[in-house]
């Protein structure tokens, strides 16, 4: 079970985008993460007439590793990690370590 899911809203604890607050717009594999807003690269891009694009640098989102993020608890408003809980139906859950509250996706 993924501890950090798509769109939830995270906050980065490293790197050069320390503090920054963001949603997960999707998983590139088993480790890294997009963040919207948060490893913003400028990409040359080369014009392409067939597909209409034009030419230029543009602003493009790069992964960050989900080591570098942790989820973002809005009753604390602080960076909190994530657990597992075991119900008793048998289903499993995502909670917060500082508070045991469940996390809603």
């Amino acid at each position: 079970m993924n501890k950090i899911r798509k769109g939830d809203q995270v906050i980065v604890t490293t790197g050069r985008d320390k503090g920054k607050r963001g949603t997960v717009t999707q998983r590139v594999d088993e480790d890294h993460v997009v963040v919207d807003g948060v490893n913003v690269a400028k990409k040359h891009v080369k014009p392409n007439p067939m597909k209409g694009t034009t030419g230029g640098v543009v602003d493009k989102t790069m992964p960050i590793h989900q080591s570098n993020i942790a989820i973002f608890n809005a009753a604390t408003g602080k960076a909190d990690r994530v657990g597992i809980k075991l119900l008793a139906d048998g289903k499993k859950v995502r909670v917060f370590k500082s508070s045991g509250a469940e996390i809603k996706a």
